[in-house]
């Protein structure tokens, strides 16, 4: 078992840390000053902590300049593992020591960080999925409204949204193509069919570790592995679950067509069922 963690909370202001080795807590700000204090605190020791927005991501930034180890622990696991080990109190102290606690436990492996090319990827793609739900809500407004003048403004806002959109598709490209790694994988992903240079871009932003994963791997890491539910005698439908939603999303539409143009097989079949039972993503077109 691996002692040598601290666990973190992560909050917009501050960072709550808990020291495994001697169980002392402490409080950092969330600034550059803060992030080094913290670094010096932790001795070197493994990091772990929950990824919470953009809150996280300065801090995770750091610990990869600084060459310490960091852990990223699904929130709801965290939540789950309190309620497996009796904790029912939420505190950010608390909070910071069941995160230690399990990653030790579990004995969680380091995650690696993300060069800046696909940090900058994300960033573009996060973008670009808020100027789709942009572009949706225009057209739903200047589809409802009566009266002509916020017919007009709505038009113009769809237009504007439109033309930032285009401008943002660019930017992707451009950086797909300025990087040798990404611009070969991005060449890959559109022979496989349904998928276009859009959906392959989002691809390569929600999973970096495309292309280096088996078939399994990669399907459970978009969440559409059937998980297999068994008890006895008994024998329930497989379902779906967990998993990168983005990345879902991503492969929704692509998925979709495929099924409507192809005949396919009763295995394919099942896993698209269960792919369709989980709840609609819009497509990233």
């Amino acid at each position: 078992m691996t002692h040598s963690i601290v666990g973190v909370d992560v909050s917009k202001d501050w960072r709550d840390a808990y020291r495994r080795t001697d169980g002392k807590n402490r409080r950092f700000a969330n600034t550059k000053q803060g992030r080094q204090s913290l670094t010096r605190w932790t001795k070197g020791a493994l990091v772990a902590f929950e990824p919470s927005g953009p809150y996280h991501r300065a801090l995770e930034q750091h610990l990869a300049v600084a060459g310490i180890g960091a852990v990223k622990i699904n929130p709801l696991q965290v939540r789950r593992f309190a309620e497996a080990v009796g904790t029912r109190a939420k505190t950010d102290t608390v909070d910071a020591r069941l995160i230690a606690v399990m990653a030790a436990q579990l004995e969680l492996p380091a995650t690696p960080p993300l060069d800046q090319i696909t940090r900058d990827l994300k960033a573009l793609q996060i973008a670009r999925q808020g100027l789709v739900k942009d572009r949706t809500t225009a057209k739903n407004r200047a589809q409802s409204h009566e009266c002509r003048f916020l017919k007009s403004q709505a038009a113009a806002r769809l237009r504007h949204v439109k033309s930032q959109l285009a401008a943002l598709d660019a930017e992707i490209a451009t950086l797909i193509a300025g990087d040798e790694h990404l611009a070969r994988r991005r060449d890959i992903l559109p022979t496989i069919p349904g998928i276009s240079a859009i959906t392959a871009a989002a691809l390569l932003a929600e999973a970096p570790e495309l292309g280096a994963l088996e078939g399994k791997a990669a399907a459970s890491l978009a969440g559409l592995a059937p998980m297999t539910r068994q008890s006895g005698k008994w024998n329930g439908r497989a379902m779906i679950r967990g998993g990168r939603a983005q990345l879902r999303h991503a492969l929704d539409m692509p998925a979709s067509s495929r099924l409507a143009s192809t005949r396919i097989s009763r295995p394919s079949m099942i896993v698209s069922s269960a792919q369709r039972s989980r709840r609609r993503w819009r497509s990233p077109r």
